[in-house]
């Protein structure tokens, strides 16, 4: 008697419920995601959100790409790290002229990271390798003190950069310029390379991947330059700039 009162009690609650619009069934996600108390933010519980910050401040070795990075997109031999800080050039010689960040932007104080394969660097400079075959990568990072100056730097790296789309034939050259928007004020462009003997028209080839390339990163207030030698199809590019401009 007593069990079937209690069947007819929660049947009638039920349908109480969805004539109602007040039954409401368990949320199974509910335990997975804890709800925040009022006035608490996700920093003061311990929750982190997942859409990245512009940063600003000075410049450390924590905001550079690392070299198990590059492992992630298929890079397998090993990457040995060398960081120098200081003033130095960046960019292509053979293009828009190899220059220091001082005599473009007007700021000596850049962190420089070398990603190689073989621990003998330059004497004057460890982030470079003394052969260029070695040289899988390389990072030039700086805090241009402000996120409207450092948008303003972006954008004359990539104008600068973009200059190597177009070359004469035989040369090598620049592809189309890709553009990662991460979160506001955290964007980034990148161009791929393409060998001389792909170059028959005066410009990249159409349908063919890149291998490698050069990135202009923004983050806030800070701003970079990764240069890419090792030979990182489309996907593997977009992914790794992507990673290095959510670090910085």
């Amino acid at each position: 008697m007593r069990t079937r009162t209690i069947v007819l009690i929660l049947t009638t609650a039920i349908a109480l419920g969805v004539l109602t619009g007040w039954f409401v069934l368990p949320d199974r996600s509910a335990s997975a995601t804890p709800s925040l108390a009022p006035g608490a933010t996700a920093s003061s519980t311990g929750l982190r959100s997942s859409t990245p910050k512009p940063v600003g401040g000075a410049v450390t070795d924590r905001n550079l790409l690392t070299a198990a990075e590059f492992g992630k997109v298929g890079f397998s031999a090993r990457i040995y790290t060398r960081d120098r800080v200081g003033d130095g050039r960046y960019a292509n010689a053979a293009c828009a002229g190899e220059k220091t960040l001082g005599e473009t932007l007007g700021g000596p104080g850049a962190h420089f990271r070398g990603l190689v394969t073989s621990e003998k660097t330059d004497d004057t400079d460890p982030t470079l390798a003394v052969n260029i075959k070695d040289q899988v990568a390389r990072e030039v990072v700086a805090d241009a003190e402000s996120p409207a100056l450092a948008r303003n730097f972006a954008q004359r790296l990539v104008l600068e950069e973009a200059a190597c789309q177009t070359e004469p034939v035989g040369h090598w050259v620049y592809g189309p310029t890709h553009t990662i928007d991460v979160a506001p004020g955290i964007s980034a462009s990148w161009l791929g390379s393409y060998a001389g003997d792909l170059n028959t028209t005066g410009s990249a080839p159409r349908g063919r991947e890149s291998c490698g390339g050069i990135a202009v990163l923004r983050s806030g207030s800070h701003y970079g330059v990764l240069e890419v030698d090792a030979c990182l199809d489309t996907a593997a590019m977009t992914r790794l700039v992507r990673t290095a401009v959510t670090r910085l």
